[in-house]
């Protein structure tokens, strides 16, 4: 059996509503963060140097470049043909709507791109821009609204610098949604201060409010971060890898069926990764996860409880 017998993968999901494999490539379009250029704070978060997602460092080559070569990666691996232009680092809805329509359709004219994946915080969507996304939906591409919400404790927010709070998160999941925009939500699982408890409140908050998606994952300590800081100090401790496969597979149990898991897990390479080592070993996660569910012979949305604010959005084809 595999990982998509147990949960909807986001890759099992494009392939039931297109019939053939989707894969995203994830983009810099050079962006930057109002949690680092002073409008909400500096600094950025306390765990982020966004060289452990951004796949070309902060002088990205154009994003045809980046295309192609996103191509080429995951053509060794796959048998894609459509690719989504998932636009990842730093905060994605953050410039004057008309520059990012100019970045989103420099993307979308590359050869076989499906659509968009447009990464950001949820105190940077404004209507222009939903209006935006609403627009290409109409052109039959697909997208996605990906928020990094983290945690749905305020008190946790607050502690990593994160710029904002649940009601921003709230408001955007909501207005997203009502324009039929599917919205996939980030979380962290490891946050300084919080425990089991915490993350099974912010898995309840988040599908009590509607998502179509969700993405977990550890965090870890990179280099030249407050967070790294902390971690030498001895004022924080990374989970262990049991904890973490235990602790995912809880919330997959609990997690609707319909729901698309994005990620259920993330890494960093091992050139900035401090602490825990294991999340350079992104396959021994995903084996993790999938044979720890396979032992309690449960699959996602075992324990799920639905309500009327998780009902299924449709897809754009």
């Amino acid at each position: 059996m595999a990982l998509s017998d147990y949960i909807l993968t986001f890759g099992q999901h494009m392939l039931q509503q297109h019939g053939e494999r989707v894969h995203k490539i994830a983009l810099d379009a050079g962006l930057t963060c109002p949690n680092r250029d002073g409008v909400k704070g500096m600094g950025g978060c306390t765990f982020c140097n966004n060289a452990s997602f951004s796949p070309n460092g902060r002088t990205p080559p154009s994003l045809s470049e980046q295309i192609r070569s996103g191509k080429h990666a995951i053509g060794k691996r796959t048998r894609a043909r459509r690719f989504l232009a998932y636009f990842q680092a730093y905060t994605n809805t953050y410039a004057d709507v008309t520059a990012l329509a100019a970045l989103y359709e420099e993307a979308l004219s590359e050869p076989d791109m499906a659509g968009l994946s447009i990464g950001t915080r949820p105190d940077c969507v404004p209507e222009a821009v939903l209006d935006l996304l609403v627009s290409y939906q109409r052109r039959v591409l697909v997208v996605w609204l990906e928020l990094g919400l983290q945690s749905a404790f305020d008190e946790t927010l607050k502690r990593v610098n994160r710029g904002h709070g649940l009601k921003e998160y709230e408001k955007t999941v909501i207005a997203a949604r009502e324009c039929g925009i599917p919205v996939c939500t980030h979380l962290i699982i490891g946050l300084p201060g919080e425990t089991e408890r915490h993350y099974h409140a912010s898995l309840d908050t988040v599908l009590a409010l509607g998502t179509d998606g969700l993405k977990i994952h550890p965090l870890h300590v990179v280099k030249n971060t407050v967070l790294a800081a902390e971690w030498r100090r001895g004022e924080y401790q990374p989970l262990e890898m049991a904890d973490y496969i235990r602790i995912a597979a809880d919330l997959i149990e609990r997690t609707p069926p319909h729901i698309v898991y994005h990620r259920i897990t993330g890494t960093a390479s091992k050139d900035i990764l401090l602490a825990p080592s294991w999340c350079s070993q992104k396959w021994n996660i995903l084996n993790g996860i999938e044979l720890e569910l396979k032992r309690r012979g449960h699959r996602q949305g075992e324990f799920a409880k639905l309500s009327h604010t998780q009902e299924k959005i449709p897809y754009a084809a």
